[in-house]
Formats: C-alpha cells, sequence, structure tokens
C-alpha cells in the first residue's frame, strides 16, 4: 500500500506511506491519491482531512524519478488537471485539508501543500522547489500557486534558486500557519482538527466552496454569486442549532445537515 486513507469520526487521514523513498511518488501512489480525493468529494460525512508522509523525514520529496512504472519519468512531465497528487491546485474538494509536514516538502510534495489549506509543520521541515536544478519545471502546481501565495519577489527566490527554506522562514511569510517542535506535531495539528471540528460542517464546505470558486472574481460579484453549498448552510438545521446552542450557552450537536 503506497498511501494509506483512514476515517474516523468525521476526520479523514490520508498518509503517503514510502519513507525509504522519503515518501516520494510514483505511478501508483499519484493513482491512488486522485481516487482518495475523488472519493472524499462524493462523501458527506467528514469535516477534516489530514495530509502527511509516514516518518520522521519527509512530508513528500515529489516525484520519484526512479520510477519505471507506467510511462517512467516522461510519465511526470505530464501535468495532472488537479496539480500534484491531485491536490495542488484541486478546486471540488470542498472539505477543510490541513497538511501535516513532519519533515522535507520538496517539489512535488511542496505543491501538495499549496493546495492544502491549513499548513501545520515541524521546526525541522523543509520546502523547496528544486525542479530548475534538475532540468525541469514545477509544472504541476509550484509555478502558479506560489506566486498567489506569497509576495511576488519571495515566491521568485524560491523558484529561481531551488534553495530549501526552514519552516520558520514560511511561517514569516504567511504560507504556514503553525510550527512546532517536532515531538509537539501531532498534539499541535490535532488541536487544529478539534477548532475546526468545532464549527458546524456545511459551514466548512460552504466557506472552501465559496473561497475556492470565487477568487477570481471582483468582491460584488463574488458576494452576489450563491453556490449550492452555500445555500445548503444557509437553510439547514445546523444553522438553527448554532444560533439556539449559542443562546442556550451549550456547545452546539451539529448534524451536517
Amino acid at each position: 500500500m503506497t498511501v494509506r486513507y483512514e476515517t474516523e469520526g468525521r476526520i479523514a487521514r490520508v498518509t503517503i506511506d514510502r519513507p525509504a523513498r522519503l515518501n516520494a511518488v510514483d505511478a501508483d501512489a499519484d493513482t491512488e491519491l486522485e481516487r482518495i480525493w475523488s472519493d472524499l468529494e462524493s462523501r458527506d460525512d467528514i469535516s477534516c482531512i489530514v495530509l502527511t508522509g509516514a516518518g520522521e523525514k519527509a512530508f513528500c520529496a515529489g516525484a520519484d524519478l526512479k520510477d519505471t512504472g507506467k510511462q517512467g519519468v516522461d510519465y511526470w512531465a505530464d501535468p495532472r488537471p488537479n496539480g500534484f497528487g491531485g491536490i495542488a491546485f484541486r478546486r471540488t474538494l470542498d472539505i477543510p485539508v490541513i497538511a501535516r509536514v513532519n519533515g522535507y516538502a520538496l517539489g512535488g510534495g511542496f505543491e501538495m501543500v499549496l493546495g492544502c489549506d491549513i499548513v501545520v509543520a515541524a521546526e525541522t521541515a523543509r520546502f523547496s522547489l528544486p525542479e530548475g536544478r534538475v532540468g525541469r519545471m514545477p509544472l504541476d502546481g509550484g509555478m502558479v500557486m506560489l506566486p498567489r501565495k506569497i509576495p511576488h519577489n519571495l515566491a521568485m527566490g524560491m523558484l529561481m534558486t531551488g534553495r530549501q527554506v526552514p519552516a520558520g522562514e514560511l511561517h514569516r511569510w504567511g504560507l504556514v500557519n503553525e510550527v512546532c517542535a517536532p515531538d509537539d506535531l501531532d498534539a499541535t495539528v490535532e488541536r487544529w482538527v478539534a477548532d475546526i471540528l468545532a464549527c458546524a460542517p456545511l459551514s466548512l464546505r460552504a466557506i472552501k466552496q465559496t473561497v475556492n470558486r470565487t477568487a477570481h472574481l471582483a468582491p460584488a460579484e463574488a458576494q452576489a454569486l450563491k453556490l449550492p453549498a452555500l445555500i445548503a448552510a444557509l437553510t439547514s438545521e445546523d444553522g438553527i442549532e448554532g444560533v439556539k446552542a449559542f443562546q442556550e450557552k451549550r456547545a452546539p450537536v451539529w448534524q451536517g445537515r
């Protein structure tokens, strides 16, 4: 198994499980990741996804250039519709995704981070888009996503040098939400998960769907767009429950409907 996919309650955990290869993604893992994201898109019982890599050394070292499956190295030259790992610029997954970055996030691995909504990283984590150093380009999200996430010069500094940037530096740039000691990584991620689960599931979907579908629009146009997830949240039982729980000074009990 190249990717572990586990669910517990309203949480899904997706783990690239190739630690001997620094969790580099080969053709089989790429196919499995796409299958997992498609499955999650069809579910209404999941409110948070945690994406990570197995072991302590790497989140994901990008494409496995030693992979000889499918079309060999040339397979990786073809951009995927949803970006690297099926997540780098996926816009149809309305569930919040947390990147749990435990080590190296290089090339496609960093592109996967760029596709996540919240990034929690160990202070030992390192991020890089080194494709230029091996005569390639970050085709599957890096070139188009990074300049949209951080200031132009900072993005170009990474893209044009391939240098590894520590988690603390990316935190100062606003790309990483929180940095912690490696031993505290799981506890920190679970705190973020708990905060997400405290929110109404339909509200979370409506928020993410609106952000993803309206980024190209002027504010007035975006505000006027009534997307399906937004309508569902506005007319939900959870919307009534949230107000009632606030008035009664208790925690809401979300039903996801």
